[in-house]
C-alpha cells in the first residue's frame, strides 16, 4: 500500500482513524493486497481511498472510468458510492492489463456487491479509452489514472473526450515520492519527467481547472471546463 509523503507511522494512523471506516471488503482487498509484498505499493491508501468517495459525492458520478484496477480496492470504494447513488444504473468502466492482478478485484467487486455495475476490459488502456468514446463520449462524470506514468498524457487527453463539462479526473502518484522536485531524476528517468510534464500542462490548460495536491503521493485534479 502507498502512503502519504510527509506522514510518520503515528500520523498516518490518526488521518485514518478520523476518516469514516472503511467498507468491510475494501479492508480485506488492503490486508490481503498488503500480504503481496513489493508489489502492494501499487495499492492506494485508504485516506486516499476516502478521498476519492468524496469526490464521487461531490460530482454525484453515475459513469466512472479508471485507468490502472490492479486488486481493485480504487475501484471498489468509487463504486460502492456510485451505486449508493444511482443504483444499478451506474457505470465504472475499469481499464487493466492484467488478469492475474484483477482476478482477485472481481471477487471484491463480487463480495461488496458491486460486481453488476463495474465492467472491467482487459487490454490495452489506450485501445479500451478509444472504444469508449462511441459509447460514454462526453458523459462520464469521474475518471482516475493509477497506471503506467509516460502513458498518462494520452489518458488525460482521452478522458477530455470522455469527460462531461464539470466532469473530473483524478491522477496519482504526481509527486512520485518526491523526484518530480529532483531536476535530477526529472532528467534522468522516463516516468519523472512524464509526471514533471503532466502536471506543467495541466496547470497551463485552458480546457480545465485544475488543483494538485499531496494527498497520498500527490493527486492532480482536472475538472472539464
Amino acid at each position: 500500500m502507498s502512503g502519504s509523503i510527509g506522514l510518520d507511522e503515528t500520523l498516518a494512523a490518526y488521518v485514518r482513524a478520523a476518516n469514516p471506516p472503511e467498507h468491510a471488503v475494501l479492508a480485506r482487498c488492503r490486508r490481503e493486497t498488503d500480504a503481496m509484498g513489493d508489489i502492494s505499493r501499487m495499492q492506494i491508501s485508504p485516506e486516499q481511498g476516502a478521498f476519492m468517495q468524496m469526490c464521487t459525492r461531490l460530482t454525484d458520478a453515475k459513469i466512472a472510468v479508471e485507468v490502472g484496477v490492479f486488486t481493485g480496492y480504487s475501484a471498489l470504494a468509487t463504486a460502492l458510492v456510485m451505486k449508493e447513488r444511482h443504483g444499478s444504473e451506474a457505470r465504472l468502466y475499469g481499464c487493466d492489463n492484467s488478469e492475474e492482478y484483477t482476478a482477485p478485484a472481481r471477487r471484491y467487486f463480487e463480495d461488496a456487491g458491486v460486481d453488476d455495475v463495474i465492467d472491467l476490459r482487459i487490454g490495452e488502456a489506450r485501445d479500451t479509452l478509444e472504444a469508449l468514446k462511441d459509447e460514454i463520449g462526453g458523459r462520464a462524470d469521474l475518471m482516475f489514472i493509477d497506471a503506467d506514468k509516460t502513458g498518462y498524457d494520452a489518458y488525460y487527453e482521452a478522458g477530455l473526450d470522455l469527460l462531461r463539462p464539470g466532469g473530473l479526473i483524478l491522477f496519482d502518484n504526481m509527486l512520485w515520492n518526491g523526484d518530480v522536485a529532483d531536476p535530477g531524476r526529472v532528467a534522468a528517468d522516463a516516468d519523472t519527467a512524464a509526471l514533471k510534464a503532466l502536471a506543467d500542462k495541466v496547470r497551463d490548460d485552458a480546457r480545465v481547472h485544475s488543483a494538485f495536491t499531496a494527498v497520498g503521493d500527490g493527486i492532480l485534479m482536472a475538472m472539464k471546463r
